[in-house]
């Protein structure tokens, strides 16, 4: 069955938010959420752009998803 979404996780270290993919060995990094959604989008398309999608599984038009970690404050 073919992946119709590229998965991609999204943290925030000490000074940039950091992407990394969960199915495609992409990571990127940027200082705002916004530029680090482009970088995401560019990391995917340069990626793809000479792979056979066929052998990685992938659709032909699949979706990126990307997963925000949030640091929860817990009060004992």
């Amino acid at each position: 069955m073919k992946k119709q979404i590229i998965q991609i996780q999204v943290s925030k270290g000490d000074f940039y938010y950091v992407a990394e993919g969960v199915n495609l060995p992409i990571v990127t990094q940027a200082k705002t959420l916004d530029e680090l959604m482009y970088n995401i989008q560019e990391a995917v398309e340069l990626h793809l752009e000479e792979e056979n999608l066929d052998e990685l599984e992938l659709a032909a038009q699949p979706a990126v998803l990307a997963n925000f970690e949030l640091p929860i404050k817990l009060h004992a």
